[in-house]
Parts: C-alpha cells; sequence; structure tokens
C-alpha cells in the first residue's frame, strides 16, 4: 500500500474509532452513576445523578485521555523482535 492509501486508512480508522467512542461515554458516566450508588455509603459520598456523572466522566477522559496517548506512541512499542 503506497502512502497515500495508507493515510487515507488513518484517517478513516481514526473516525470510526472517535463515532465508537460517543456511545462508550455515556456507558461510562451511566456505570460510574450506578457504582457510586452502590459504594456511595462505604466511602463516604453521596450518590450523585447521570449529569454529575457525565461531568466526572469528562474529567476523567480529559485526564487520561493524554496518558493513554502518550503511552500509545511510547518509542519502541511496535520493534519486531528478532
Amino acid at each position: 500500500m503506497n502512502l497515500k492509501g495508507r493515510w487515507r486508512w488513518l484517517i478513516v480508522d481514526a473516525f470510526f474509532k472517535l463515532i465508537a467512542a460517543g456511545p462508550l461515554f455515556f456507558v461510562s458516566a451511566w456505570l460510574l452513576m450506578l457504582f457510586a450508588g452502590i459504594v456511595g455509603g462505604d466511602i463516604g459520598i453521596h450518590p450523585f445523578g447521570y449529569v454529575t456523572a457525565m461531568v466526572v466522566t469528562i474529567g476523567l477522559w480529559l485526564t487520561l485521555a493524554p496518558a493513554i496517548g502518550a503511552v500509545g506512541r511510547a518509542p519502541g512499542k511496535n520493534k519486531s523482535k528478532g
């Protein structure tokens, strides 16, 4: 595959990964709300609603996404053994 074809494939792949992240955001917020309600009494927090869970999820994603991206691009990750 030539460079232009490879570049086009990377753009299309990134687009579909972005589309897939949308529903995962809402599921993550819902799971956070559920688990906060389940363990809230044990860890000393009040259960919170879905909107608050969405705000916390946005904060977590914005905090963790750069770190995950940096680890994914770490040098030596794709070196073949041999």
